[in-house]
């Protein structure tokens, strides 16, 4: 459907909706980066979605480059996920029982990735992290976590140090409500610094559960690890007695099947998935060694719970996602990288004609525009970025009918629904956006 451009269809409706909302959500919105606090004007309500676009209230036509935040891979109503849920719906919403599903979704997550030996379904990527550090600290009997600045694993009390996403988009040094003695047992440490991680395992000698590291950064913005950094994570773990948890709930499914771990070749001890692996539903999952995932209830003494853990509506849009990625990875994710540089570096040059300061770092199908000369290896250059610069470059893409994430710090994403029209319309937008 095409529809008039956003200048001729000012934001009334939405922002009728935003002044409803306000009466019952706080800032009127159910997640802090949706009230577009980081790039001003009025956030758009959407109506539907529909393969590489949004609709808003008004009826403007949007070209969506955040993808709920990563999960829709596929484009947006993708119709065998569409299917899927409906007949899943059909048999009923939930059960809080077992049912064959889960372990048919399951089946395709260990076919995607080998070191997921056994799993458990969670709701959240939130809760696939908070579990798997509770899993880490009660099979090594040791209280200590390594996180990385920057990185964001979920608003659990103990992973908002120094964490990056929304708690960086609104300035907020940590969040309040958080004891300082729930933080005292979270070491934040500079991404892809080797030395320092050495440094805090000599400090805290026996201590260190895990080291949980985003592989590909996502929540300061797109930051890719150093050579070798990945694999120095493994072997300090290994050395130390620790366990390595990869959170992939971004990266898994998206920069391949197998995830940053199979680009990267890195064997984790645990996995924490989530945002595809529900198809756009709320699911996450964490899993790993059979070891160390069997000391959970009610086979161990690690206690994790969900009455909505492997949900049928969930299970179906995963399964169906991910059996259409396994289908068509030949196909698909040569796609989603043509596409994804085409937009990501063409800007880049845009820039660059312009005079504008900008890099651009990309993996795969995710990628971030930051305003400044790079180049950006962790959260300190990260935060160099202009952001000033980023919130009018915001407000005229959306302007000229292209949504990015309403943030300097959170990660762009292209899908398998985008394609040569949408990069010239990107790039079209971008040669006006960038006369800032």
């Amino acid at each position: 459907m095409q529809s008039d451009s956003r200048d001729s269809k000012p934001l009334v409706r939405s922002l009728d909706l935003q002044r409803r909302a306000e009466q019952y959500f706080p800032g009127g919105v159910n997640s802090p980066v949706r009230a577009f606090r980081a790039v001003g004007g009025n956030p758009p309500f959407v109506a539907r979605a529909e393969g590489a676009y949004l609709f808003d209230a008004e009826g403007n036509r949007c070209l969506d480059l955040f993808g709920s935040w990563g999960p829709m891979i596929l484009g947006h109503a993708f119709p065998p996920v569409v299917e899927a849920v409906r007949e899943a719906a059909g048999r009923g919403t939930s059960f809080g029982a077992s049912h064959a599903s889960e372990a048919n979704l399951a089946e395709l997550v260990r076919r995607c990735f080998p070191s997921v030996q056994k799993m458990r379904f969670v709701s959240s990527g939130t809760e696939a992290c908070m579990s798997a550090i509770r899993l880490a600290r009660g099979f090594t009997g040791r209280n200590f976590v390594v996180k990385f600045e920057g990185c964001y694993h979920g608003h659990a009390d103990a992973l908002l140090v120094k964490a990056g996403s929304g708690v960086a988009t609104l300035g907020i040094p940590g969040s309040a409500g958080v004891p300082a003695e729930t933080a005292q047992h979270t070491l934040a440490l500079p991404y892809n610094d080797l030395p320092a991680v050495e440094a805090a395992f000599a400090a805290h000698p026996a201590r260190i559960a895990c080291i949980l590291v985003e592989p590909v950064v996502g929540n300061a913005g797109t930051i890719p690890p150093a050579p070798g950094f990945l694999e120095g994570l493994r072997r300090i773990a290994t050395e130390q007695g620790a366990l390595l948890v990869l959170d992939e709930v971004m990266t898994g499914f998206r920069l391949s099947l197998g995830g940053a771990q199979q680009i990267y070749g890195i064997k984790p001890d645990l996995t924490t998935l989530g945002k595809i692996l529900g198809g756009g539903l709320p699911c996450g999952a964490f899993g790993g060694r059979a070891d160390v995932m069997d000391r959970l209830a009610p086979l161990g003494p690690v206690y994790q719970a969900g009455t909505l853990s492997g949900n049928p509506l969930a299970m179906a849009a995963g399964i169906a996602t991910l059996a259409h990625l396994i289908a068509h990875e030949g196909e698909i994710y040569p796609q989603l990288e043509r596409t994804t540089r085409g937009i990501a570096e063409g800007v880049a040059d845009l820039a660059r004609e312009a005079g504008v300061p900008l890099t651009a770092n990309r993996v795969g199908s995710m990628f971030t525009w930051f305003f400044t000369a790079g180049p950006v290896t962790d959260f300190a250059s990260a935060s160099a970025s202009d952001t000033a610069s980023f919130a009018r470059f915001h407000r005229r893409m959306l302007q000229s009918g292209v949504w990015l994430p309403p943030s300097q710090f959170e990660a762009a994403f292209v899908g398998a629904a985008h394609g040569a029209a949408e990069v010239e319309q990107v790039l079209e937008a971008a040669r006006a956006a960038l006369a800032l």
